[in-house]
């Protein structure tokens, strides 16, 4: 192996040593977002805010950096395809399992319509199918996780499109001024605020991946020689000016006073993710969750296990209204509810691991080929690559 050949192996294998890590440590981040259903009501008392606020800022971080990690992986692709091939390529492997599991939350909503229809006597009145399936897949698509794969393919279309100057600092400049239009929308609302629709919102972060890729030596140099102390510091008053932030939103009665394109957010999420960088590696997290191959199963999935898997949970003997619980109890109650979908979820995903309908889940595999003769049943001396179960994940499952 020539030394540039070892050089380029080196550096795939020290990407994954923090990827793995900030990948499984964002998708937990989602998870426990997604389940703060017991937050839905607001307080005029300021030390209900203040728990809630801090308590849902802990992972704020997590979707900002899922872009900047997907930029970091996709960079040498952008230089080894061609934009068709690479958004051909992307498609195939990703439109796939997404698509698979929209269809199966749309069913699953319009079973619970005709139940409740039955249940009712024939008295509620039921959509014609068009309207029906018009509503589902926008709010599918645009106001639950789902959100997350329409935004990312939007977003390395936009960069594709741009591919000359994608190591230009004046095209981060421009993405990140679009960025900046959002993150001031909060305050005056000049469309909606949700974050899920905002298609150009989160270009700079994969952008930003792509550049810290391309400059991965001097950006881990300068890691290397920042202290863990500082950087701790620094995501410190990051953290407090974000929580900041909020409060502040909620006094002036803005919408989303927990938008994850707050400028103090930005700034803590890009100084998290510096601070996994720092940290590398975590083999205890690595070895059991296995990030690489569940990450994209669990973001899939677990949005149906929050909206039918938790209430059937708790059906089962132990109702519990939010609205009724003191703030220490309804901090607990959303720890539990993020524990039981996050273990749901990762169980479903090493299930279906083991069938034919991973596929599903962004997974690929391949099985020994056998050649079978006439004169007898004769194998094929089986080579590494055949006898060896390979399983491929699709690019953007790596975020």
């Amino acid at each position: 192996m020539s030394s540039l050949e070892k050089a380029k192996v080196q550096r795939v294998n020290e990407n994954f040593d923090f990827v793995d890590t900030i990948r499984c440590v964002s998708m937990m981040g989602i998870v426990f977002e997604h389940t703060s259903v017991a937050w839905v009501t607001k307080s005029d008392q300021l030390s209900y805010n203040l728990l809630m606020i801090a308590t849902m800022q802990l992972f704020k971080f997590v979707t900002i950096a899922f872009f900047i990690i997907g930029g970091f992986l996709i960079n040498h692709k952008f230089t080894e395809n061609t934009p068709v091939q690479y958004l051909r390529n992307r498609l195939k492997s990703t439109i796939g399992p997404w698509a698979f599991w929209v269809m199966i939350l749309i069913a699953l909503d319009a079973i619970r319509l005709v139940y409740k229809y039955f249940k009712s006597g024939g008295q509620m009145e039921l959509p014609g199918i068009w309207t029906f399936l018009s509503a589902e897949i926008y709010n599918t698509v645009f106001f639950t996780s789902f959100w997350f794969v329409l935004n990312f393919l939007i977003c390395i279309t936009i960069l594709l499109i741009f591919k000359k100057y994608l190591y230009k600092i004046s095209f981060g400049v421009c993405c990140g001024l679009l960025s900046l239009v959002y993150s001031l929308n909060i305050y005056y609302g000049w469309f909606s605020t949700a974050h899920t629709i905002a298609l150009f919102g989160f270009i700079v972060y994969l952008w930003l991946g792509v550049y810290m890729n391309y400059y991965y030596k001097q950006v881990m140099a300068f890691i290397n020689t920042t202290s863990f102390k500082k950087l701790i510091l620094i995501n410190t008053v990051f953290f407090i000016s974000a929580c900041g932030e909020s409060l502040h939103l909620i006094n002036i009665g803005a919408e989303d006073p927990l938008n994850t394109l707050r400028i103090t957010n930005i700034l803590f999420s890009i100084s998290m993710f510096i601070l996994l960088l720092k940290i590398g590696k975590i083999p205890g997290l690595i070895n059991t969750l296995k990030p690489r191959q569940t990450t994209f199963g669990i973001y899939l999935v677990h949005m149906i296990v929050v909206l039918y898997g938790l209430p059937l949970f708790f059906s089962m003997g132990l109702q519990i209204l939010a609205e009724e619980l003191n703030i220490y109890q309804r901090l607990a109650y959303h720890v539990v509810r993020f524990i039981v979908v996050y273990g749901l979820s990762f169980f479903i995903v090493k299930l279906i691991m083991g069938t034919r309908l991973r596929w599903s889940i962004g997974q690929k595999a391949t099985k020994p080929k056998i050649n079978d003769s006439n004169e007898g049943m004769h194998r094929e001396e089986k080579s590494p690559s055949t006898t060896k179960q390979n399983i491929e994940v699709p690019e953007m499952t790596k975020v």
